[in-house]
């Protein structure tokens, strides 16, 4: 059967946290592939944008996006409208019940604000909608579980990094048995969570990456050895400036490297902790080597890739349980044949293999991490072997096109309405 002949009847609603943003163009990406595909899908964001630019692939997604009451109290009359309509849906008696039982347990501001962004979601939707599908476990998911039973309709999931590890148990638990499927994108996750569903529900699909956008690096030059100015090795990070990247620990190690060697460091991401990281910097006294670009939009992080000789993400585990999936950035990276340093949590070592492709080191190790930050400095040869064996693994093993004909498949056998 060809897939035109097996397209759902209906449109599918994405429900995102937020949309478009510069650190989730994995979600874009399978927003525009499933929309080359055939599928019609409705965005549905949580909060408006706050980034000043957008990656390429977001000009190019045709999808509608409409964006829920951010704030229940700054559009009264449109929750109003839609706890109106609400009282007239088949399931409404069911979601109050259900989401009264979370609050019970939830009670928190967050959770009211959810159940207000169902009730206009639920009243806002075309008729012809088939299914609600949201990106993140924790609050997208809650909207789209509420709005799903409002409108007797099947919902599914896709859960990432820090949806899974800091949302209790119990929600995990219910989520699981109320959604038609959930997918993740590391062996990691779906170990853990299929191990909280009590149907076979869960399944594995890595992001990928779109390969059309990231062709293969040029030659670069390998010879930077940290010997001198001339041959100062670049090393990059991509990633929002966030307790869970670590990057507090990662000034340190570069601190501790030999003085003899010549390095800078080259920053690019948002997030709240860039004004500590660069004041941390300068109290370390290597604030002349270190360059905070601030969010870029793919092209520009993509001829970084090119440029740079060491690419670094130390991920940690935090205290409250949050952490790095599968980076997407460490998956660009070794398309570039970029070598990869970073950190044996979650689902890294799914791409890195220690010596192979990459290095990875014990969390919180910050002496083995700046050892291995000098080992591969002054090696040029050791890294451009490293970076050939991780992009040969990317193409072979984490092209997208693969991952989302799996995940079209499953939105094609969706059921109809509930």
């Amino acid at each position: 059967m060809t897939s035109s002949e097996k397209h759902p009847t209906g449109q599918i609603a994405f429900v995102l946290k937020g949309y478009p943003r510069l650190s989730e163009t994995f979600i874009a990406q399978e927003i525009h592939s499933l929309l080359g595909l055939g599928l019609d899908i409705a965005i549905y964001s949580l909060r408006h944008p706050t980034d000043t630019s957008t990656h390429a692939v977001n000009d190019e997604i045709t999808a509608s996006a409409s964006y829920l009451p951010e704030y229940l109290h700054k559009e009264p009359l449109r929750v109003f409208k839609g706890l109106w309509a609400s009282l007239r849906k088949p399931g409404f008696s069911a979601c109050l019940a259900i989401w009264w039982k979370d609050l019970k347990r939830d009670r928190s501001r967050s959770r009211i604000r959810r159940f207000g962004q169902a009730l206009v979601l639920a009243a806002e939707l075309p008729a012809n909608t088939s299914s609600i599908h949201a990106h993140f476990l924790h609050t997208p998911a809650s909207v789209a579980r509420y709005a799903a039973q409002l409108l007797t309709l099947p919902w599914t999931c896709s859960a990432h990094a820090k949806d899974i590890w800091t949302s209790p148990e119990w929600e995990l638990r219910e989520k699981l048995a109320d959604c038609q499927w959930l997918t993740t994108c590391t062996a990691f996750n779906t170990e853990y969570l299929a191990g909280l569903s009590d149907k076979p529900n869960v399944s594995l699909n890595y992001h990928g990456l779109d390969l059309n956008r990231f062709p293969p690096a040029p030659i670069r030059n390998t010879h930077h050895d940290g010997s001198s100015e001339d041959d100062a090795v670049t090393l990059l990070s991509v990633g929002r400036a966030v307790p869970k990247k670590g990057y507090f620990a990662l000034l340190n190690a570069l601190a501790t490297l030999p003085g003899e060697l010549h390095w800078s460091f080259t920053h690019i991401g948002g997030g709240d902790l860039l004004t500590e990281l660069k004041d941390h910097a300068r109290t370390l006294r290597i604030d002349n080597r270190c360059h905070w670009l601030g969010a870029q939009p793919q092209q520009r992080v993509l001829q970084h890739y090119r440029e740079a000789d060491l690419f670094v993400l130390n991920s940690k585990i935090e205290d409250n349980g949050d952490r790095d999936g599968l980076p997407n950035v460490i998956v660009e990276a070794q398309s570039q044949s970029l070598v990869v340093l970073s950190t044996n949590i979650s689902g890294i070592p799914e791409l890195i293999e220690n010596g192979v492709n990459g290095v990875l080191v014990e969390q919180l190790d910050t002496e083995t991490l700046s050892t291995a930050l000098s080992r591969l400095i002054v090696n040029p040869d050791l890294r451009a072997e490293m970076g050939r064996a991780g992009s040969h693994k990317v193409r072979t093993e984490f092209d997208k096109d693969v991952n989302i004909q799996q995940l079209y498949e499953q939105f094609i056998s969706m059921p109809g309405p509930l």
